[in-house]
Parts: C-alpha cells; sequence; structure tokens
C-alpha cells in the first residue's frame, strides 16, 4: 500500500497546484445572498418587530396638518435710487443672488418675529397648547396668570418664533419664480392663519424696505442737489465776471447732446470774419482797376464800351463804300474824298473815346488801392485784439467746462430726484397665487412611509445582526469554505436530508441526493490518474456528521456504473452499516482482524443497491490493537485485486487512534463536514492529525448543507428527466 500511496502522491501535488487555479471562491453578492438565506427567520423577526414599532409609534403619534400658500417673486430694478444713474446688467448670476438672498429672507427669523407680533401668539396660550408646549414651565398652562413681565413677554415672543421657524418650510418651485410657504401644525385652521399670515408680513416687510431705501435715497439726492445747485451758480457767475473783465462778448455757442459746450462765437471772432471777407472784395477790385489802368484790360473795357463801339461800326461802314468805290475810282473822286474825310473824322473820334476810357480806369485803381489799405489796417488792429482774446479764451474754457460739468452733475441728479417723486415706490413685486386652506387630512405621521422606513430600518439592524453572526461562526457553511479556510478540495455538497430520506432516494436516480452524491463521484473520477481511487476511506471529525450514510450513497453510486464496489464498516466501536443494510453484525472486519482468512463468509452482496458490503463485526475490546497490526492493510490489498473499489466507513478523528492506522491502508481519505455543525479549529486540528500520519486527503464533503444556502444549488428535480417548460 506504500507503492499505491506514493503513486499518487505526484497527483495530490498536481491536483492542489491546479487547484489554485481555480475559483471555488463563491461570488461576493451570493455570499452575502447565503448568508441572508442562512438567518432568514431572525432577520424576518427583526424586520417584523421593527414594523410592527413603526406602525405603534405611527398610531401613537400627533397627527399635523399642513397649509401650503403660493407666492410670486418677480425680479426687480430699483432704479431710482442709483444715484448716479449706472443700472447693473441683468445675469443670470445676478438673479441666482436675488432669489436666494428672497428665500432667506423668507425663511428669516426676524419675519417669523413679525408673524408673532401681527398675531399676538405671545399671548396667546392656545398656540403654544396646540404644540402641547409649556412657555412658563409651569406645568399647568391653564393656570398661568394674564399679567406677564416685560421679560416675560420678551421670553414667550422669543419661544413663539423659534416654534414658527421649526414648523416653516419655504420650498422654491423649480424652473419658475413661484415659492410655496407650508406651515405645519396639529390644528389645520392655524397652520393655514401662520402660512397666510407669513405671506402678508412677508409683503409688508418688502415693502418697509423699500419705503425706506426711497425715503433715503430722496434725503440723499436732496442734499446734493443743493450742493451742486450752489456750485453751479458759482462757477457762473465766475465765468460772467471773467468775461466782463477781460471784455469778452459771446455772439453764440454750440453744445453736445451731452450738455458740455463745444464751439464759442465772440463778437471780436465775428467783426475779423466780416473784414476779411471785406479785404479780399477790395483786394480783387484792386487787380481788376489795375488791369484796366495798365491796358491789360483795354481790349475788354473797349468792348463793353457802348459809345466806342457805335463810332467803329459807323467807320468799318464808310471803310467797306470807300473801297468799293476805289475798285472803279481814284482816290481823288470826290465822293471818294468826302468819304475819306469820315473815315478820319471818326478815327479822330474813336482815339478821343479811348484816351478819355483810359484816363477813368486809373481812377478807379487809386480808389480801389486806397480802399485795400485802409481794410488791411483794421483787419490788423482786428488781428491783435483777437490774439489778445485768444490767450483770455484759455482761462474762459476752464470755467466754461467747469460750469457744463456742474450743470450735467444737477442736471442729472434732478432727473433722479423727479424720479423717485413720480414713481414713488414703485409696484409691488410680490404677488400672491394661492391662498392658504384648512387641510382635512393630516399631512404626518404617514403610515407607509413610516412603515418603509421601519422596514428600511429593520434591514439595516438584520444586516448587522447576519454581519455580526457570520463573524463569530466559525463553522463551515458550504463547499467553498473548504478551499479557503481549511486548505483541502472541495468534492461535493450534500444537502440537509435525514439518513432514511438519503437511503429511500438512492432508489430514484432523479432524486436530489443520487444527483449529489453523482455529483461527487464525477470528482473522484478525477483524483487519480486510474480515475476513481482503487481504495479510501471517509472520515469526520466528530459523530453524525453523515460519514457513514455518505459511504453508502458512494457505494450506490458507483455500482451503478457497472463496477464492482465494496463497503466496509471500519467503526468497530460504534458500527452503523448493519443497521443501514438491514443486516445482522455477527461477523465483519473484526473477525478477519483477529484471524478470521475465510472472506466469503464475512462479505455480504446486498441486492438493493449492488454492491458488497462488509460488517463491522462484534465490537472488540481495542478495536486499535487489531487496527495496528498488519492484516488490515493486507485486507485491502486482497480486496482492491477482486474490487473495483474499496470504501471504509472509518471511525471520526477526534479523541480515536483509529484514523491514522487505517488511513495508511488505503490511497487517500474524504473528509465529511457537517454545515454549520463543528468549528474550524476542531476541524482544523483533526485534519492536522490526519496529515501527520502522512495520509492523503483527497478533498472534502460537506454534509446536511440547505438546498437554498448552497452556492452550488439543487435544483436536479427541475432539470433532470422532467420536460422543459414551453417558451412563450
Amino acid at each position: 500500500m506504500d507503492s499505491m500511496t506514493d503513486e499518487n502522491e505526484p497527483l495530490a501535488k498536481r491536483y492542489d497546484s491546479s487547484d489554485d487555479d481555480v475559483d471555488h471562491i463563491t461570488p461576493i453578492l451570493l455570499e452575502y445572498w447565503h448568508a441572508v438565506l442562512r438567518h432568514k427567520i431572525p432577520i424576518a423577526i427583526i424586520v417584523a418587530v421593527c414594523v410592527a414599532l413603526g406602525i405603534v409609534t405611527t398610531l401613537l403619534m400627533t397627527p399635523y396638518y399642513t397649509s401650503v400658500a403660493t407666492i410670486e417673486i418677480n425680479r426687480e430694478q430699483d432704479k431710482v435710487t442709483n444715484v448716479q444713474g449706472v443700472t447693473a446688467s441683468d445675469s443670470a448670476g445676478q438673479n441666482l443672488e436675488f432669489y436666494q438672498t428672497q428665500y432667506a429672507l423668507l425663511a428669516s427669523r426676524s419675519l417669523a418675529e413679525r408673524v408673532a407680533r401681527a398675531q399676538n401668539l405671545a399671548s396667546r396660550d392656545d398656540f403654544f397648547e396646540t404644540f402641547n408646549f409649556d412657555p412658563d414651565n409651569s406645568g399647568l398652562l391653564s393656570e398661568k396668570s394674564d399679567v406677564k413681565s416685560a421679560a416675560q413677554r420678551n421670553e414667550r415672543l422669543k419661544l413663539a418664533t423659534e416654534l414658527l421657524q421649526q414648523h416653516i418650510s419655504i420650498s422654491p418651485i423649480r424652473g419658475s419664480s413661484l415659492v410655496n410657504i407650508s406651515f405645519q401644525s396639529p390644528d389645520p385652521a392655524l397652520s393655514a392663519q401662520i402660512a397666510n399670515s407669513w405671506v402678508d408680513q412677508f409683503i409688508a416687510s418688502s415693502l418697509d424696505r423699500r419705503f425706506s431705501s426711497t425715503a433715503d435715497a430722496r434725503k440723499f439726492l436732496e442734499e446734493q442737489l443743493a450742493d451742486l445747485k450752489q456750485k453751479l451758480e458759482d462757477s457762473e457767475r465766475s465765468l460772467s465776471s471773467y468775461a466782463d473783465n477781460k471784455q469778452i462778448i459771446t455772439l453764440s455757442s454750440e453744445q453736445s447732446a451731452d450738455g458740455k459746450t463745444v464751439s464759442q462765437k465772440t463778437l471780436a471772432s465775428a467783426n475779423l470774419e466780416k473784414l476779411n471777407a471785406a479785404l479780399a472784395e477790395a483786394i480783387a477790385d484792386r487787380i481788376a482797376a489795375e488791369s484796366e489802368a495798365n491796358g491789360r484790360a483795354g481790349n475788354k473795357n473797349a468792348l463793353t464800351n457802348n459809345a466806342l463801339n457805335s463810332l467803329r461800326e459807323e467807320r468799318a461802314k464808310i471803310q467797306a463804300e470807300y473801297a468799293k468805290l476805289m475798285v472803279q475810282f481814284e482816290p481823288e473822286y470826290p465822293t471818294a474824298r468826302a468819304l475819306a474825310s469820315q473815315i478820319a473824322a471818326l478815327d479822330r473820334s474813336i482815339s478821343a473815346e479811348e484816351n478819355r476810357s483810359r484816363t477813368g480806369s486809373s481812377a478807379r485803381y487809386q480808389e480801389a488801392l486806397d480802399r485795400e489799405r485802409q481794410l488791411r489796417n483794421q483787419v490788423n488792429q482786428l488781428k491783435s485784439q483777437f490774439s489778445g482774446e485768444r490767450r483770455d479764451s484759455i482761462q474762459y474754457n476752464i470755467f466754461q467746462r467747469e460750469v457744463d460739468t456742474n450743470r450735467q452733475l444737477y442736471d442729472g441728479l434732478l432727473q433722479r430726484y423727479k424720479e423717485i417723486g413720480v414713481a414713488g415706490v414703485g409696484a409691488n413685486n410680490i404677488s400672491v397665487v394661492d391662498t392658504a386652506q384648512p387641510s382635512m387630512n393630516p399631512s404626518s405621521p404617514k403610515l407607509l412611509l413610516n412603515i418603509a422606513l421601519a422596514i428600511i430600518a429593520g434591514l439595516g439592524l438584520a444586516a448587522a445582526y447576519v454581519f455580526i453572526m457570520e463573524q463569530i461562526d466559525q463553522t463551515v457553511k458550504d463547499p467553498s469554505d473548504l478551499k479557503s479556510k481549511l486548505g483541502i478540495a472541495p468534492l461535493g455538497s450534500i444537502p440537509e436530508l435525514d439518513q432514511n430520506e438519503i437511503l429511500l432516494s438512492l432508489g430514484d436516480k432523479k432524486s436530489v441526493a443520487w444527483e449529489a452524491y453523482l455529483s461527487i463521484r464525477t470528482s473522484l473520477a478525477f483524483l487519480t490518474d486510474h480515475g476513481v481511487p482503487r481504495s479510501f476511506l471517509l472520515t469526520s471529525t466528530r459523530p453524525n456528521e453523515g460519514k457513514s450514510t455518505s459511504a453508502l450513497a458512494l457505494a450506490a453510486v458507483l455500482a451503478s456504473t457497472k463496477k464492482r464496489i465494496l463497503l466496509i464498516d471500519g467503526d468497530m466501536r460504534n458500527p452503523s452499516l448493519h443497521q443501514m443494510l438491514g443486516k445482522k453484525n455477527t461477523e465483519g472486519l473484526s473477525n478477519y482482524l483477529a484471524g478470521e482468512d475465510d472472506l466469503s463468509k464475512l462479505i455480504h452482496e446486498d441486492a438493493l443497491y449492488g454492491f458488497d458490503a462488509m460488517a463491522a463485526g462484534p465490537i472488540p475490546p481495542n478495536a486499535a490493537e487489531l487496527l495496528s497490526s498488519t492484516r488490515m492493510r493486507e485486507l485491502v490489498v486482497k480486496l482492491t485485486d477482486t474490487y473495483d473499489t474499496v470504501i471504509i466507513d472509518a471511525p471520526p478523528v477526534l479523541g480515536l487512534a483509529d484514523i491514522p492506522l487505517l488511513a495508511d491502508s488505503v490511497e487517500g481519505v474524504i473528509y465529511t463536514i457537517e454545515a454549520g455543525g463543528v468549528k474550524l479549529r476542531g476541524i482544523q486540528a483533526a485534519i492536522e492529525r490526519v496529515r501527520s500520519s502522512h495520509a492523503h486527503i483527497f478533498g472534502g464533503i460537506v454534509t446536511k448543507v440547505q438546498a437554498q444556502h448552497s452556492g452550488y444549488g439543487y435544483a436536479y428535480e427541475y432539470t433532470y428527466g422532467k420536460k422543459a417548460p414551453e417558451i412563450v
């Protein structure tokens, strides 16, 4: 058997190494779900208690009624108080700031105090009784005196204000300028009364602030107007006095759109302009007369002289007649001589007329020259005067700009003042959309909401309970714990069934138990290079963990594959195989270990399950002494020659010396662990004891696992051998 163990040692190593690559750990969410299912009853109790407490608390709570008033707040532009006349640009940021300010004012303590004063709440005991509040700490509201001191009245006013702030709610309607003002109290009429009063006092306080702002603005503007008016008068007097001293006479002036003087026309500038125009005309006349006198314009004058033109026309006519006579006659011809005399006379007349014209041109030239000289002297004199005036105009313009500036400021403030006088406080930017009405139904407590909150609280407490219990619980719950907590391979899990249910279900290959053990048989087929181990034993930490039932079930499953299987009851201290099979325990393993060699007497065939069985036999005085001999190893070797697999139902590990002795005779050990049974510390100690005997542990089986708790699931009855549901 040492050779068997040595042969399978590499396989064990290969299995362990490959197992590291296989994730047997249940997903974290699934683990949480399994934990919930394991504690479903305590969870249900905790949630039920919380719901019951929520219902009772809700029924015992004082009902509150909520009344809602709705107002509209419009964005206002308070221009009348803008003294300088500069209006800030309207932006989204400014709108947000404005509305946030309004919401803060609605929830302010000063507004709550106004409401308390308006409703005289400090003196109303019924108001405090509504909230079951004793403002005087006397304990008896009905016995309070009607006469209150000033300190008591102030204290009651303070308490009333605090109560109002505690029960008022300001809720802006998103995406609009509407605001809901809600008040909650045990009295529906009081709720409506306070909500409406809150609206009224908010409007009144807004108007008060605007009245105060307008009055302050008017007072400030009046002071500024008086000051600027005095400055304007002083600057105008300074300008007039300077103009008189410097003899600056202003005929006209031009002003820009903003009221500033841009140009002025004085008497000196006007006279200089006229003299310059007259001088230019005189110069033109002098030049024309000079041209005539020099003859450059004689021809032109001659052409314009009518008498001279008549003489020249007459001479031309006579000269034509004379030329015609010269064609036929000599110059001495009388008629020709007469015409020649007329031509000579006309020449003399023309020459005299031309001399007379030249004399008139000289006179006109002299006259034009004298006028030019006179005007030039006047212009020079006026230029000297205008230059002095221009030097004086620098200071004059300084005075003028001061006058313009003061007038502009005065006119602007006067316009602001007039606007205040016309507009007054302006239109109210707050309007009531809906007034508050007494509610017929209480707004709180809300039974369904409180139940939902109680459920949430119960689930929270349940989660805490499950977490604590899971941390306290140090047991194996499902196969995933085998690898993570014990370091052994998970071979499978068995649902929580009693022994009789498992034995009965082995006859039904569609049963849950059969499928569970069939899955374990599949895992066994991969443990060695020759498939299912030729020999192995099942043990556990303590009795009643399901190892014996599992051994019988595995024998039955393996036998169903047409293999020869032998099941040996190795627990000679507390045998149970004969009871499950309905046999007598008169002969068995103890007989063989004691020296009996005839195995045919000791082995019996079980027709029900299809395997052979060897009972434990009579209980020996000391089982460990029998197992310590070599006969147990020899027996297994002999049986493996006849059977495909030999299965030993071994005793528990703790407190007994049997397991190390039996484990030396088989290929390996299958460890059986009850779910939620032995603590991890005890299981770890037992496994270490098995390993200390150099036994190879194939893996573990978790028994008595609740089907709904296992991550491996048990839905065999749904999927195996039954018709699948139709897909609609």
